[in-house]
């Protein structure tokens, strides 16, 4: 039985046909499929699409023609489409300083006609070596540009109330596993704080962890993101690219908005976690992979569970653990150690003194609904370190909606400010009606407001100058 050609692709180009008939015979056995055309411009549209392993180019064309000017030109134009490839020129006897010029200008290497055929295979086999070695470079290359990439906001995972302890609980049983995780949740509950820690405590905490967020990606590219293109596979592709699949190899991948994913390409995706291997966009070999999957959803149960959306036997791939993040609404006692955590993070940042959070304030934000969840709460707080002036904050220094929601906490809850006797001090009173409304309110803004005959901007003005 023949041994396995070690290459896929060699193109031969050259104006004698018995040159080129010697070639193909010749090389077939270092390559799968030998192309030989007499024409560069066939070759152009070849190389092009099939990005080959070696390519032997002929320094003269033109019938006389002795200094290789149409070989330099046809050179330059295959190292401009391509610049990774090599090329090998040949020329004719005694054009040894054609040659050099050639490598000079980016040749790989030179035979001579006639040549020595064993000259010509060892000449070959180690130009299409070096092609192979530039790819794996590439490949590495890619993966080291991956892992250089800056994690999304270093924020600890913070939280002691009962729904975030769940949630630590099963982040503890299942990063150790090698079980793909599906994280469930609103828009802005932590979702990928929480993928990052299940990487961190993982047995591959020390390789590389990649993202992609399929709600942000055009569809008709995702398919290319994922599993990677070779060059000429489709418009634009004018390069082999390595997917993120593949990057992620020997780490974990994680994919943000799953949800988006297409319905025709589930099946692939369901494949190459079945076999462990991609299959790049335009390629006909599939590349072995060795990957975690953790993915993240803003989808309701009914919406994911819904096969119209996404394939059920992909869903059971996906999700051999599941983890559902609370909103900040349902564990408003988390509120306070999440405000003192990005009060400082913001404090230290913009270089701004501390400052004081009042009871009365703290007790509003943690009753407020917070419909962006902990990333809403993580703008407000940096907000009101930037514009906040004296020595505490008030509740006008965070962005609240202007049609707050209503608040989760009670107001039994809310610490409770003691009635002050004004007298007939304007400023006191002022303070003391602003005082009652927001207790009678629960501290919704609004109501408030209405109440005591003001805008919401006004009363928030009101509320800054007697620092409430």
């Amino acid at each position: 039985m023949a041994d396995k050609p070690q290459f896929d692709l060699c193109v031969v180009i050259d104006d004698d046909a018995d040159i080129l008939l010697a070639a193909r015979l010749l090389l077939r056995e270092l390559f799968a499929e030998v192309v030989t055309t007499p024409s560069p411009s066939q070759a152009m549209e070849v190389i092009a699409e099939r990005s080959p392993d070696a390519i032997l180019l002929d320094a003269n064309f033109m019938r006389g023609a002795t200094d290789g000017r149409e070989g330099f030109l046809w050179l330059g134009r295959i190292l401009e489409k391509d610049p990774e490839a090599v090329v090998v020129l040949i020329t004719a006897h005694g054009g040894v300083q054609i040659a050099v010029e050639a490598m000079k200008q980016g040749a790989t290497d030179f035979v001579s006609k006639p040549w020595n055929n064993e000259r010509l295979l060892a000449t070959v086999r180690t130009a299409a070596a070096l092609r192979s070695q530039r790819r794996a470079t590439g490949v590495e290359k890619a993966k080291a540009q991956a892992i250089a990439m800056p994690a999304a906001g270093e924020i600890p995972l913070l939280g002691d109330s009962a729904a975030m302890r769940r949630v630590l609980a099963l982040i503890d049983r299942a990063a150790p596993t090698e079980a793909n995780v599906l994280i469930t949740g609103e828009n802005g509950t932590g979702k990928e704080l929480v993928a990052r820690e299940i990487h961190r405590r993982s047995h591959r905490a020390d390789k590389v962890m990649l993202s992609v967020d399929l709600g942000a990606i055009a569809e008709h590219l995702i398919d290319s993101e994922l599993f990677g293109h070779v060059k000429g596979s489709f418009t634009d592709a004018r390069a082999d690219r390595i997917g993120r699949m593949q990057a992620a190899d020997g780490g974990t991948l994680f994919l943000d908005e799953v949800g988006n994913l297409p319905l025709h390409l589930q099946p692939k995706l369901l494949t190459a976690l079945e076999q462990r291997q991609v299959t790049p966009v335009g390629a006909n070999k599939p590349v072995p992979i060795d990957i975690r999957i953790v993915s993240a959803t803003n989808l309701r149960a009914e919406q994911i569970e819904d096969p119209a959306v996404f394939r059920t036997d992909l869903l059971f791939r996906l999700n051999t653990v599941e983890i559902e993040l609370p909103p900040l609404r349902e564990r408003a006692e988390d509120v306070p150690q999440l405000l003192e955590h990005f009060l400082h993070l913001y404090a230290r940042k913009y270089g701004k003194p501390a400052r004081a959070l009042p009871g009365s304030v703290l007790a509003a934000l943690a009753g407020y609904d917070w419909p962006g969840n902990v990333r809403a709460l993580r703008h407000a707080a940096e907000r009101a370190v930037i514009l906040a002036e004296g020595e505490a904050y008030g509740l006008s220094d965070f962005p609240l909606a202007r049609s707050a929601p209503a608040l989760r906490v009670s107001p039994e809850a809310l610490p409770q400010v003691a009635p002050v006797d004004a007298g007939l001090n304007l400023g006191k009173a002022e303070k003391q009606m602003i005082e009652r409304a927001l207790q009678k309110h629960a501290y919704n803004i609004s109501a408030a407001a209405t109440e005591l005959g003001l805008t919401r901007g006004s009363l928030y003005r009101r509320m800054e100058k007697h620092g409430l």
